[in-house]
This record gives C-alpha cells, structure tokens and sequence, in this order.
C-alpha cells in the first residue's frame, strides 16, 4: 500500500483542521445554518439538505472506493463502530423528533451556533444536558445501549452483493431522490401560491 496519512502524523491534525472548517463554511454557505431550511425537509417545500448530504456521501463513497483500488487507502484500516440495532434505534427516533422539533441535527446546531444564533445556542444546550442526563443515568440505559450488538457490519456484505454493485445502486438511488424531491417541492410549491 503506498502511503498517505498516518493517524499520528503531525500534518493530519492540521489538514483535518483546515477540511473541517471548509466543511462548516459550506454547510453555512448551503444555508445549513438555517432551521427552517433543514425543517423544510419534513414539510416538503426544500430538499436542500438532503440533496447536499447525498452528494456528499456518494462523493465520499466514490472517493473512498478510488482510494482504496489506487492503493492509498486500506478499508480495514478505517474504524467503523459496531452496529447496535436497539440502540440506533432509540437514539435515531430521539434524534429524529429533536430535528423536527428544533429544526437543527448535532452537525447543523453547531454551524448555526458559529454565527451566533441564538436557537442554535439552545439547541446545543439540550445536547450537552442530554448527554449528561445520558451519563448519569447510563445504568439504567445499559441494557437498551449493548443490546443487539451486530459488530462491524458493512451494508453490502449484509446485502450480499458486490461493493461495486451496492456504489452503483446507491447512485441510482441518489438520482431518483434527486427528481423525486424537486417534483414533491415543485407540487408544494403550486399549493401554497394557491393560498
């Protein structure tokens, strides 16, 4: 394998730096730092986000496969976490109903906080009371937190089918998502002109 970043190498902090602030800045330009933009998702008149975050993880998925087949990258170097079914599924829906309800995700809030607005501010308050209300109470959401523990998993090996076939499905996906959200939003659109 031909070498590229070392995890203890000095000069990855600080590209990782550098990306994660590109990174807010374009989720700030994409208009991530507004919560009526992100709930728009729910309602159906903008599909923005979901569009960004699309792009985003086929490009990452794309360059991820490229990488590897190119030798500069290892899979099996990359950490991924285990797969816990209860778990994800509590924490998905507790996270879902924060979206709806605050109109921001983890990720968002902290954009939106980074140009000081003020329901962001709240939003990552009720983060870190979660959190700890989380680790205070962690004896009591022991069971729920191991339970089903599937381990490493990767999703087209629980498939059955190839990597290539599992990337090529997910660009599909992606397009049909892509024409599917701009004639949902096109109707929504129509809807509201009429009232």
């Amino acid at each position: 394998m031909i070498p590229f970043f070392s995890p203890q190498d000095e000069i990855t902090f600080v590209i990782s730096f550098i990306i994660g602030i590109a990174f807010g800045f374009i989720l700030e330009q994409a208009g991530f730092s507004s919560s009526r933009k992100l709930a728009g998702v729910f309602y159906g008149y903008d599909f923005v986000v979901v569009r960004v975050f699309f792009t985003a993880a086929i490009t990452t998925m794309l360059g991820l496969i490229f990488l590897n087949y190119f030798g500069y990258l290892n899979f099996s170097d990359i950490f991924i976490n285990s797969t816990y079914i209860w778990a994800t599924a509590v924490g998905g829906a507790i996270m879902g109903l924060g979206f709806i309800i605050g109109g921001f995700c983890p990720g968002t809030s902290v954009c939106a906080l980074a140009i000081g607005k003020i329901d962001a501010m709240v939003f990552v308050a009720g983060i870190f009371i979660g959190a700890f209300i989380f680790g205070e109470a962690y004896p009591i959401f022991k069971d729920i937190y191991i339970e089903g523990n599937l381990g490493r998993i990767l999703i087209y090996d629980t498939l059955g089918i190839s990597q290539g076939t599992f990337a090529f499905s997910m660009i599909l996906i992606a397009l049909i998502m892509f024409w599917g959200s701009y004639f949902i939003q096109k109707k929504i659109s129509k809807k509201e002109m009429k009232y």
